[in-house]
């Protein structure tokens, strides 16, 4: 039996640390880029200006190099995070630290329904390593016809897009596509991925209330259980033409 890989990963800024998550050791530079848009801590890929994957007797180190600005904000606003795969606000240690707050994303994109049809037909044939071992999340981005551009996979839901919308970024792909997930829609999935203008978040599994509130807020169209022939549109339902 193949069985997945996770190691705790530590997210290292000009020589601070800042979150350790447990991840699944594959596209490391990806998660690394696109952790640091998701959460805001990056505006932009440039701001990033290395990474060194360090392999520690604990586990594994992304020492990442970034420009002054995002270096002063983040040590404003720094937090201490002990990894889960499954939970994206283990660092806030009070209600007040928490902001509900979403950007509105843009308002470019249109596609038919059956766009979303089409990529979850081929998702399956794209998850290598879920074929290889049942245990993995997988994030897709496709473009406007439901063609998967890129995909990526990891053990945590959260560092599977992650490491989709850094590989978008570093490969510079349009962003007129929408994501798709293998995993439910939470809260935070529905942050990233607006933090990172996606216009369309498409999940395999169930939204929370929260989810959807955001997803409204941030002008997202928000989809639902998508499965063969059907799904459930929460928000935003203006992108679909029939």
């Amino acid at each position: 039996d193949q069985v997945v890989v996770e190691v705790p990963v530590a997210f290292v800024y000009n020589g601070i640390s800042h979150a350790v998550m447990m991840s699944t050791p594959a596209d490391l530079e990806d998660l690394a880029l696109g952790f640091s848009l998701s959460e805001s801590i990056l505006s932009s890929k440039e701001q990033l200006l290395g990474v060194d994957i360090i392999h520690r007797e604990q586990g594994m180190e992304l020492a990442m190099e970034i420009t002054a600005e995002p270096f002063a904000a983040l040590k404003q606003r720094r937090r201490a995070l002990d990894g889960r795969t499954g939970c994206g606000l283990c660092g806030v240690e009070a209600l007040q630290q928490l902001s509900l707050h979403t950007e509105p994303v843009g308002n470019r994109l249109q596609l038919s329904q059956q766009a979303p049809q089409d990529a979850l037909a081929s998702l399956a044939e794209m998850q290598d390593l879920k074929a290889a071992t049942g245990g993995v999340h997988g994030a897709a981005w496709c473009d406007p016809a439901g063609t998967i551009l890129l995909l990526r996979e990891d053990v945590g839901r959260h560092n599977a897009l992650d490491k989709m919308l850094g590989a978008v970024a570093r490969e510079e792909l349009d962003r007129d596509g929408f994501a798709l997930v293998t995993s439910r829609a939470s809260y935070e999935m529905v942050v990233k991925a607006g933090t990172c203008g996606v216009e369309f978040l498409a999940a395999v599994s169930a939204p929370t209330d929260l989810a959807i509130s955001r997803a409204g807020a941030a002008g997202m169209t928000l989809a639902g259980f998508l499965q063969p022939g059907r799904m459930a549109v929460y928000s935003g339902a203006q992108r679909l033409m029939e």
